[in-house]
């Protein structure tokens, strides 16, 4: 113990002794000399346990206020940068990506020099689930007990996008998603990086379907193939949560356990899609703005909002070159990344729902008129009696069977190589015309009706067009009247024209009274009679003929 404390310690024990001393003589001696010497003693006890005591105190404090400092940066800081790291998940490692993929993930490298980056794969992301969710970390048994019984590849894939963001944050971006401007450049500069917790960008802005029974959930999301955010945000955590509990629901209803759930296309999107991603960011503003904030704060916006900490850029950011939404193209200023959709294969698994005859709505690309004309088809469908539904299905097979058969036919090139023979001997294939009958029209060229009468429409609304039918007969031919042209006459504004005269009337001759008043001695001759003593110097030509009859008759 230092000097300094035992001076203090001294100093209290002259002061208890003085107090003990002036209570003697308060009390004239009524206290027995036994506790009169044993006071010092006690006082003494007293102190030393009060030292104690504010030892452990001051420990206590510091732990504490250690613990409190570590979790404030678990939870992520407000005016913290975002981490400098790139994540993907893929099936291999980049030493084995195909070249589209390795082209695609160059991009991100070199137009982000300064950031890490990362891929997760099939191989090694149980281990990271187990490592950050483990006991040691985070101890969450739940999300790693799902995360392994999970046998539906795009949930695990979602979900792992999710985990990743939560406990590294960062940027994600999918195996097939090109960068075309650096990282640094996404968060304009008018806004302060500290304010902004996470970056996403508009995906799909039609909210005039919101009600659709097929559209609806998916008209209106944000990006999820491509976004930024800091760690330990609780949105990410927030809907992990909600997947957890969709995926346990969804077993329960199917009575299967999470390995045997089956999903389709709507399902995915609606569990752990865009549309499940969307609906945690918008539950997250509300709660921290205290103001419902719901799609029409984004609908055909032109420049970026700040909304409670998200960053929400316009569709042309992540999601441009669509065909819808208003999403531009990839050349345009703000687009800031390129989406080639090739590792996008999981709907094959899980199909959209596609009418027998009809198809799938999602191939209308959000066109209002396609979708109206889908839904009204729909309609009709539904209004018929089984047999004529089975009739209208058959007819629609029919169709696609030719049109697979034409195409498949097509396809076909005979190729000698494929014989086991000299290329000089053979001979081509002589192939029989087949008359096929064009998609939307019968064998004998009449077009396909409906039960109304009215002939069945192409998807997109149009008429369909027999490239066979025969061409349509000419138009019958006018009957020309020619009628006499006026004399021309000479126009006064034009100077130094010449005159133009009246052609002299031609008089026809009197024949007759030329042969009274003609010499006795002259005969007239008949028109067309050869005159006696002409000669024919061209032979048979009959130029000659008419010229020898001319002069016959002059002379």
């Amino acid at each position: 113990m230092s000097s300094d404390s035992s001076d203090t310690m001294m100093e209290k024990l002259r002061r208890t002794r003085s107090r003990s001393m002036q209570t003697t003589s308060q009390f004239g001696g009524r206290l027995p000399k036994q506790i009169q010497r044993a006071l010092p003693i006690y006082a003494i006890l007293v102190l030393f346990i009060l030292i104690i005591s504010n030892v452990d105190t001051l420990k206590s404090s510091t732990v504490s206020h250690a613990k409190r400092s570590t979790q404030k940066v678990l939870k992520g800081s407000t005016t913290a940068n975002f981490p400098r790291k790139i994540w993907q998940t893929w099936k291999v490692d980049p030493l084995g990506f195909a070249e589209r993929d390795l082209l695609s993930a160059r991009t991100w490298t070199q137009l982000n020099p300064g950031h890490r980056y990362e891929v997760l794969t099939d191989n090694n992301d149980m281990y990271y689930v187990e490592t950050h969710f483990g006991p040691d970390e985070l101890d969450r048994p739940d999300i790693v007990e799902m995360y392994r019984s999970l046998k539906v590849q795009i949930i695990k894939a979602d979900l792992l996008r999710y985990l990743i963001m939560y406990v590294e944050g960062g940027v994600y971006t999918d195996i097939d998603v090109e960068a075309l401007k650096a990282v640094d450049t996404w968060i304009p500069d008018r806004y302060s990086v500290g304010d902004v917790d996470m970056v996403v960008s508009v995906e799909i802005d039609q909210p005039d379907f919101k009600d659709h029974p097929i559209l609806g959930q998916k008209s209106q999301s944000f990006c999820q193939w491509t976004f930024m955010c800091k760690p330990r945000l609780p949105v990410m955590l927030a809907l992990v949560d909600n997947i957890l509990l969709w995926l346990n629901d969804v077993a329960a209803e199917q009575d299967v356990p999470i390995s045997e759930i089956k999903l389709d296309f709507d399902e995915v999107i609606s569990g752990t899609g865009p549309s499940a991603f969307t609906g945690a960011i918008l539950k997250e503003m509300t709660s921290k703005t205290g103001d419902q904030v719901d799609w029409s704060t984004f609908h055909a916006m032109r420049e970026s909002k700040l909304v409670g900490g998200f960053l929400v850029l316009t569709v042309e950011a992540f999601a441009a070159g669509q065909g819808h939404s208003d999403s531009g193209n990839h050349n345009a200023r703000g687009a800031l990344v390129k989406h080639h959709y090739h590792a996008s294969e999981w709907p094959l698994l899980h199909p959209r729902f596609s009418h027998p005859i009809y198809g799938e709505v999602e191939k209308c690309n959000w066109e209002p008129e396609c979708v109206r004309i889908w839904d009204e088809n729909m309609a009709a469908y539904e209004k018929l009696s089984p047999e004529e539904k089975e009739q209208q299905i058959a007819i629609k097979k029919a169709l696609d069977e030719h049109d697979a058969l034409h195409a498949q036919m097509g396809a076909q090139k005979f190729d000698p190589n494929s014989l086991n023979m000299p290329q000089q001997n053979l001979n081509p294939i002589p192939q029989a015309a087949i008359p096929m009958p064009q998609p939307g029209f019968h064998p004998d060229g009449s077009p396909v009706r409906n039960l109304d009468g009215s002939i069945m429409r192409n998807l997109d609304g149009s008429l369909p067009v027999n490239p066979n039918a025969p061409p349509p007969p000419p138009p019958p031919a006018q009957k020309l009247e020619i009628k006499d042209l006026p004399a021309a006459k000479a126009d006064p504004a034009l100077p130094n024209q010449p005159q133009i005269q009246p052609a002299p009337e031609v008089k026809a001759k009197d024949t007759k009274a030329e042969e009274k008043n003609a010499p006795a001695n002259l005969q007239v001759k008949p028109k067309g009679e050869i005159p006696l003593g002409a000669s024919f110097e061209g032979g048979n030509n009959e130029d000659d003929k008419r010229h020898a009859l001319q002069k016959g008759s002059n002379a």
